[in-house]
């Protein structure tokens, strides 16, 4: 199956819903949304990072520093209570989205 690339605005709700189960660092972000999407979701290091420091800036996630299970040093993301609302308005946005588009598609 063909890697599909991410649509924009879909990232940061990746990440948000990534975190509600709980704080990860950069690198487990990435590879638990391949592991969710059954490797169809690739995130890209290059658009992860910068993702990760708009919502830190926006007061949505927030960070320190960690040790890793193979005791590497590591930047470890978790929700902040502002980020949780974040997440309940961004998946009601995607299903209305997912809903107008399965409609459009469903039309002859």
């Amino acid at each position: 199956m063909a890697k599909l690339d991410l649509l924009q605005g879909t990232l940061d709700l990746l990440i948000l819903k990534t975190l509600a189960v709980g704080p990860q660092h950069g690198w487990g972000i990435s590879q638990r949304i391949q592991q969710i999407s059954d490797n169809v979701l690739r995130v890209n290091q290059g658009s992860l990072y910068p993702a990760l420091q708009r919502l830190e800036k926006e007061g949505l996630i927030t960070s320190d520093w960690g040790v890793t299970d193979n005791n590497r040093q590591a930047r470890y993301y978790r929700l902040t209570a502002a980020g949780r609302r974040a997440l309940g308005t961004e998946v009601e946005s995607w299903k209305r989205f997912v809903a107008a588009l399965d409609t459009v598609l469903r039309t002859s």
